[in-house]
């Protein structure tokens, strides 16, 4: 009994009480198992600890953890869904983008490139909220660089926080990035673009290279189908009045002249001598 071990019959702790050589001995000789390895103050040596199941929580989070690379619980991480309002939502995809500008109409658009792990995004954010607050009718997309990385290199985004104002038939009217320090560019933005107004022709999105590019990244599920270009009609009458013979522009004077029917052929021949 001397050389007995305390710690029941299971192995999962132990630990000399008599003997020390041979509770040494037989301490060396145990299989630690797949649990972890202590030192211990007896000076018999190690001790095996038996392995605690986890909480099936805990499990749920650490496998979430291994797969990503970091721990993340729920949407408590998620800083950019705290404060919204209905006029805020974030963009799904590329085609997304595209099609909620040009859906949008004569309203303002602004289009907030960010990322999670950006702290100047971060600290940002609930002024931005604030002006999507007190703006109603500014529609206010999302757009996380994290998720849509391929699609962002193909819009030439590379810095963050990154915004972008969209106005019906004029298309981009803006682009900057800015900070709390210089969020003034967001408010003097926001003050010129968003009074109410009326464009001529449909909302114009996205530039034409930038669809372009994004039908061309392989990355991405969007086609583009080139539609023929539309003259705004100031250009058209410019063009109109500048051609030769236009409404508003002399006919040469063998033009002007009358004409009549001519000799037995019936050919048309200018009048006058």
């Amino acid at each position: 009994m001397a050389s007995a071990l305390c710690g029941g019959g299971s192995g999962s702790v132990a630990a000399p009480c008599g003997d020390l050589g041979a509770a040494a001995a037989l301490a060396e000789s145990l299989p630690m198992g797949a649990g972890y390895r202590a030192k211990s103050s007896f000076p018999a040596g190690r001790v095996a600890l038996a392995d605690r199941p986890l909480r099936r929580g805990l499990q749920v989070a650490a496998a979430a953890g291994q797969m990503n690379g970091n721990l993340t619980i729920g949407k408590a991480m998620r800083w950019w869904e705290k404060v919204t309002h209905p006029n805020m939502r974030e963009v799904e995809s590329a085609q997304d983008l595209a099609d909620s500008l040009l859906n949008a109409g004569d309203k303002l658009v602004v289009v907030d490139f960010f990322s999670p792990g950006c702290g100047g995004c971060r600290a940002l954010h609930p002024k931005i909220a604030q002006f999507a607050e007190r703006n109603p009718d500014v529609l206010f997309l999302q757009v996380n660089y994290e998720k849509h990385k391929s699609m962002c290199y193909s819009l030439h985004v590379h810095v963050l926080p990154f915004f972008r104002f969209y106005r019906g038939a004029q298309g981009r009217v803006s682009s900057f990035s800015c900070t709390n320090a210089t969020i003034k560019k967001f408010k003097d933005a926001l003050a010129k673009h968003s009074p109410d107004r009326c464009s001529l022709g449909p909302a114009r999105g996205l530039e034409e290279a930038e669809l372009l590019a994004l039908a061309a990244n392989r990355d991405l599920e969007f086609t583009y189908n080139e539609k023929p270009t539309l003259v705004p009609i100031a250009e058209a009458i410019q063009m109109e009045a500048a051609s030769i013979g236009g409404p508003w522009m002399p006919l040469p004077a063998a033009a002007t002249q009358p004409l009549t029917l001519g000799s037995e052929n019936g050919s048309l021949i200018p009048s006058g001598r």
